[in-house]
C-alpha cells in the first residue's frame, strides 16, 4: 500500500525560512512523524521563497530584445526580461505564448517564473530554485539524520506538456530517488526483453504528490509518500533531461 499524506501547519515562506524544521513540526502535528524510506515531495514555490529568488518587478528594467519578444507574445516585458535571464534559448514566442529553454535544461513555459501564490501581488515573480538538485539533496541529508535512515525528497512543479492539455507534477529537484529507472534489456510478462523503455519514477511520484497539494488555494506545499520500495540507487532530477541532440521536437 503507498500513502498519501499532505502535512498541516505549513505557514507562508518568508527568505531564509528553515525548511527543514517546518517540514518536522508539521509531521508530527499532522500525527504522521517521518520514517526511514518516506519520501517528502515538496513544492518548488516554498523552497523559492526560502532562497530569496522572489523578485520585484519594478527593480527590472526591459532589455531592447525582451521589449521585441513581449511584443509579440503579449506579456509583460519586464517578465520577459527575467524569463530571458533564467533561459539559454527561446523555443517559441507566439501570442500569450513564451516556451524557453531553462538554464536547468527544461523545455518550459515563461523559464517556470511564477506569480501565483506569490504573497507579494502582482509586482513579484517567483523564479525556480538556483540549483534544485542541490536543495533536495541539503534537504534528504538533513531529514534523515534526525529519523535516522534515509528519507528522499522531491522538489516538484507544474509543468505544461506538449499534445496534452493542463498541467502535471515533475521533479525539478531530487536525492535519494532513482529519478529514472532503466528498464531496457529486462523481460516483460511474456519474456520479450524491452528496448526502449525507461520509467521516470521522480515525475510520478511528482505527479502524484500533486494530487494532494493542489494547485489553488489548498496550502498543503508538502506531502509525505510511504510504502516506496526503493531501489536502492539515487539520480539527480537532471538525469530525467533528454539531451539536446536527441529531441525531435524543438
Amino acid at each position: 500500500m503507498i500513502q498519501i499524506v499532505p502535512l498541516e501547519g505549513i505557514p507562508e515562506i518568508s527568505p531564509g525560512a528553515d525548511i527543514v524544521a517546518l517540514i518536522l513540526a508539521a509531521a508530527q502535528q499532522t500525527q504522521w512523524a517521518l520514517k526511514p524510506l518516506d519520501t517528502v515531495v515538496i513544492a518548488q514555490k516554498i523552497i523559492s521563497k526560502a532562497e530569496g529568488r522572489i523578485v520585484s518587478l519594478s527593480s527590472v528594467t526591459p532589455s531592447p530584445r525582451a521589449l521585441e519578444l513581449a511584443a509579440q507574445c503579449r506579456k509583460d516585458a519586464r517578465l520577459v526580461e527575467l524569463v530571458l535571464g533564467e533561459s539559454t534559448e527561446v523555443v517559441r514566442c507566439a501570442p500569450d505564448i513564451l516556451i524557453v529553454r531553462h538554464r536547468l535544461g527544461f523545455i518550459v513555459a515563461n523559464a517556470a517564473i511564477d506569480q501565483s501564490n506569490v504573497e507579494s501581488g502582482d509586482d513579484h515573480a517567483l523564479l525556480l530554485p538556483m540549483e534544485p538538485d542541490e536543495s533536495a539533496r541539503r534537504i534528504s541529508e538533513a531529514l534523515s539524520a534526525v529519523v535516522g535512515g534515509t528519507v528522499s525528497v522531491i522538489i516538484n512543479d507544474s509543468f505544461g506538456r506538449p499534445w496534452r492539455r493542463g498541467t502535471c507534477g515533475v521533479a525539478i529537484g531530487c536525492a535519494g530517488v532513482e529519478s529514472v529507472a532503466d528498464l531496457r534489456g529486462r523481460p516483460d510478462r511474456f519474456g520479450r526483453k524491452l528496448l526502449t523503455s525507461e520509467l521516470a519514477v521522480a515525475d510520478e511520484i511528482a505527479a502524484a504528490a500533486s494530487l494532494a497539494m493542489g494547485q489553488a488555494n489548498e496550502g498543503y506545499p508538502c506531502v509525505v509518500i510511504r510504502g516506496l520500495t526503493p531501489s536502492g540507487k539515487s539520480l539527480p532530477a537532471s538525469a530525467l533531461l533528454r539531451p539536446a541532440h536527441t529531441n525531435l521536437f524543438t
